[in-house]
């Protein structure tokens, strides 16, 4: 049988520190196939990040214009900085069956599921062991001040809250454990049938194959 599949877009979200980016990072390397959608966002650079590798660093004012004119597929005030997803890539990219991965909070993932392209979506929510551990986690990978830490930890619940929301659901209490079960989903989800349009083409040519037999 010859079909072409069509595109996901994998989501992962979860609150600050419960590892969607270690896990994101897992996939990609697991599956060349996979692209990340490369979030636009108007806040600064950290050290050692690239424009148009880990975000397309924008002005204020040329975000909300894109997003004005339908150019994100999403699009969230984080913190004081606008994060979105650029939509003509990623619509191009389920096109032509290639899937696609987001890194991105619940209001983006709510976003995308009302989307156009929601039909396609495969979402997962990363829960830590506990809000302990998701604290220990914050400080022990030094990117942070602690006041951002206090402002992670108190968002933490809200988005902790939104867990329901999703497909699956993951505790990640062991980092290698929760990626096996990760990447089963994923082999899983793109197997379902609305991903495979030429399933219709092969039905009908065993039905025509059957009453040839009559």
């Amino acid at each position: 049988m010859t079909q072409t599949r069509r595109g996901l877009l994998i989501i992962l979200s979860s609150p600050s520190g419960a590892g969607k980016s270690t896990l994101s990072k897992r996939l990609l390397a697991w599956d060349p196939s996979l692209s990340f959608s490369v979030s636009a966002t108007t806040r600064q650079p950290r050290p050692g990040e690239v424009d148009g590798k880990d975000y397309h660093f924008l002005e204020e004012g040329e975000f909300k214009r894109l997003a004005g004119e339908g150019g994100m597929l999403e699009h969230a005030d984080v913190f004081g900085n606008y994060y979105g997803s650029p939509k003509a890539p990623v619509a191009e990219a389920i096109g032509q069956g290639r899937d696609v991965l987001f890194d991105i909070d619940w209001q983006g993932a709510q976003q995308i599921r009302n989307s156009d392209l929601g039909k396609f979506t495969l979402s997962i929510f990363i829960l830590p062991p506990s809000i302990k551990e998701l604290r220990r986690r914050l400080e022990t990978r030094g990117q942070d001040s602690t006041e951002v830490i206090q402002k992670r930890m108190a968002k933490s619940w809200d988005e902790i809250s939104h867990w329901d929301g999703y497909d699956f659901v993951l505790v990640n209490d062991d980092l290698d454990a929760t990626f096996e079960k990760l990447k089963t989903i994923v082999d899983a989800t793109r197997l379902r049938r609305e991903q495979q349009p030429g399933l219709v083409v092969h039905v009908r040519a065993l039905q025509g194959e059957f009453e040839e037999m009559l």
